[in-house]
């Protein structure tokens, strides 16, 4: 049964890698794991869904209303680029990029579109990455 499940961890991990939700950034996570801290990927990442819990809710305080401060916008989105980037979470830095060309454009319409697709991948992820650690 535990042969089972560790093949079944290893098929949805290789298939958020195939998928483009992860990237090589969590493989190196996971190398760093060992027997005395059998649960550090899942500490690190439970780490970035706090982080991202707060960045999110700093940005969509800062879209809230006008005028809207881009270079802010920016900055708050770089950091939760940075922090999507330490887990290897590939859509959402994907968005995240897309979001800070948009700052740098000082479109705001683009930035509260794609920041939509910021959230929508973040939650894809936090739910597939969920599903994966009850596997391990």
């Amino acid at each position: 049964m535990e042969n089972q499940k560790q093949r079944q961890a290893a098929y949805m991990r290789r298939s958020l890698l195939d998928q483009g939700y992860l990237d090589e950034q969590f493989i190196h996570l996971e190398e760093l794991q060992d027997d005395t801290n059998p649960n550090f990927v899942e500490e690190v990442v439970k780490l970035f869904y706090t982080d991202s819990a707060r960045f999110i809710r700093n940005i969509e305080l800062a879209l809230e209303n006008g005028p809207y401060d881009f270079a802010r916008l920016d900055n708050l989105m770089y950091q939760f680029k940075g922090s999507s980037s330490s887990i290897g979470a590939r859509r959402v830095k994907g968005q995240c990029t897309q979001f800070q060309e948009y700052c740098n454009a000082r479109n705001i319409e683009g930035c509260n579109n794609t920041f939509q697709g910021v959230k929508q991948e973040y939650a894809t992820l936090k739910t597939k990455l969920e599903t994966y650690f009850q596997m391990k």
